[in-house]
This record gives C-alpha cells, structure tokens and sequence, in this order.
C-alpha cells in the first residue's frame, strides 16, 4: 500500500463510536475496526477477458434510467446508482460464472426487488423489536477483516413472521455497511444453543427457503465463511432437507463445530463460542442505538465521497470507503460544486 493510501486507510478506520461498558469492563457496544493483526486477502487481477465482460457491463448499467418493476417502476434514484458499484458488478458476474447476460438480468431483478421490498425503507425502530434479546449480533471482525455476523437461534423471541426476514435483510445491510476497505465479504457465527423458552430453533422449511433464496439471489458472493456450534439434532435434519437448496460452493463455506479461533482473533471472538475472550453483554438499549449510529456515520461518508466523485455508477467500493484517494474518472464537464 502506498504512504497516502496508507493515511487514507488509517482515518477512514477511526472508530466513530466511543466503546460503552458495564461497571466489570463487559462491552456492549459494537466494535469499530478490526484486528491490528487482521489482514483482508488481496483480490485478484482481473484477465483480459474478466476485463473485456466487466466492461460490457459497466456500459449497459451506465445506460439504465428506470427500474423495471412490476409494482413499483421508475427512475434510477441516486441511492440505486450508487448501489451498482464496480465491486457489484463484479459479484454478480462471478455468481453468473461470468456470463455478462445472465448477470445484467439478475441485476435488474435485483434493482427491482430491493425497491419492491423496500430495503432502504426499514426501519430501525420497525426492526428493533425483533432484535429485543440480541437474536442477532454484529460484533467484531475475523483474521480477514470480514465483520462478523452471529446469530442466536436460542434467544428467538417472536413467532414467524415477515418481519423475521426484514430483520435479517435489515441486518445484512448493517453488516455491509461495517465492511471495512478491501473487504466485501461477512463472517456468519451461529450458536444453536438452547435459549430459556425455547428449544426447536430451526426455521419452517418454508422461512427456510425464502431466506436461502434472498441470500443467494440478492446477496451473491457476500458469504465468506459461515461458523456453526451446537447444533441439535432438530436443526441437523432442517439442514439435510435445505442442503439440495445451497449453491455448492456456499456448502464448501461452512464449519460445523470448529475451532473458531482459527478464523477469528480471541480478542474480537464472543466469549459465548470457545475460546473466544471478548466479554460482550446485550444490551438493547444500549447496542441497538450504538450500532445505526455507527452504520449511519458510515454510510453518510460513503454518500459524501460518491457525491464528491461525480455520482458514478461503477464506482470503487475502496474509494467510498477512504482506501483509495481517487474514485472512477468523473463524466466530462461534471462538477462536483454544482452537484452539491
């Protein structure tokens, strides 16, 4: 990394968030950055040929104006444009194994099912309910600067509902959010340990489905490793029947009873999985309110540095994220003074 990419890197990873304990020193708040010790992998170079689809691509989005929905069609708002960065090209080819086509029709379907389902407008206080007993928890980063995501079947606290998928939506557009530079991928943490009232944690089949569906449809190539403890006997049959359901190369992502300290630095680890040494205590009131803070401040910069560099469609995710001190080459005749 160069010196400037290097100052970039280290302010935009300021914690914007100060770290609120108990009186015993237990966290409660999410944590800002990873490991000085993690490392994100370094990506590829694309081939001429990965260069030659991506740039098809780029130019077909580049000349969409409208979202094509059935129930709620329009103009491309800025917020849509700016969702279709270069990485996100990028993950729909590779999960279309590069077919350019096939990749710009799951796009659009993509645009129209985010609008459709209103993505953007979930709401934190709607949601917040569903998250009462920290049935889900962003907490931390793994060896690979991926945030980790962990879910505690055992502390589910309402009945099936669409709003039980809104809250998983919800969160995974939190988690993303909290994706630091050269990163775009999460770490998925599930204990399947037995909560005070309840003990069949497994989903319905077909809530199940649904999500299986959203994650691998809308969500492509943002699963880097999922980590799984405790899994009762219950949920072991859930997982055969919904296995026929996973793209292969998701299967190959999971860990089943590992030891998660191989993936995850004991320090950012929950103390609720073996071996892990961050002592971290839910607190609603307190983690809930900390955690949109801090997606907020960061999704206001990413705004901020889109805008600043001509509202690209292809953007570099690096850029909006204060790696890269230089985004795409902004349309001739733009000026970001006018813009603003």
């Amino acid at each position: 990394m160069s010196t400037s990419k290097m100052a970039v890197a280290s302010k935009s990873a300021e914690p914007s968030i100060l770290e609120e304990k108990t009186e015993s020193g237990t966290l409660q708040t999410p944590l800002s950055t990873p490991s000085s010790a993690s490392n994100a992998p370094e990506k590829p170079a694309l081939t001429a040929s990965q260069q030659t689809k991506y740039d098809w691509l780029l130019k077909q989005a580049q000349g969409w104006t409208e979202v094509h929905s059935k129930e709620k069609p329009g103009a491309l708002a800025d917020s849509e444009k700016m969702w279709l960065t270069r990485e996100c090209l990028l993950r729909y080819l590779r999960a279309t194994k590069w077919h350019e086509k096939e990749s710009e029709k799951r796009l659009q379907e993509t645009l129209a099912w985010r609008r459709e389902y209103g993505v953007e407008e979930l709401d934190a206080d709607q949601i917040g309910p569903e998250n009462a007993t920290g049935k889900q928890v962003l907490l931390g980063y793994d060896k690979q600067c991926r945030p980790c995501h962990y879910l505690n079947p055992g502390r589910q606290n309402t009945d099936v509902s669409p709003r039980q998928v809104q809250h998983l939506v919800f969160m995974l557009e939190r988690v993303i959010q909290l994706m630091p530079a050269q990163q775009e991928t999460l770490s998925l943490l599930i204990n399947f340990k037995s909560g005070k009232n309840r003990t069949n944690t497994a989903p319905g089949i077909g809530q199940g489905r649904e999500v299986l569906h959203i994650l691998q449809t809308h969500y492509p190539e943002r699963l880097g490793r999922a980590m799984i403890i405790n899994v009762p006997w219950v949920v072991w049959g859930f997982f055969k029947l919904i296995t026929p359901f996973i793209d292969p190369l998701t299967r190959e992502k999971l860990k089943f009873n590992e030891d998660m300290t191989q993936f995850v630095p004991k320090e950012q680890l929950w103390s609720e999985f073996p071996g892990g040494e961050l002592q971290f205590e839910y607190n609603h009131d307190v983690y809930w309110p900390a955690l949109q803070k801090l997606c907020a401040e960061k999704q206001a910069e990413k705004v901020r540095r889109w805008e600043a560099g001509g509202k690209q469609i292809g953007e570099k995710e690096d850029y909006l994220k204060g790696y890269d001190a230089q985004g795409v080459s902004p349309p001739p005749g733009y000026s970001s003074e006018a813009n603003n």
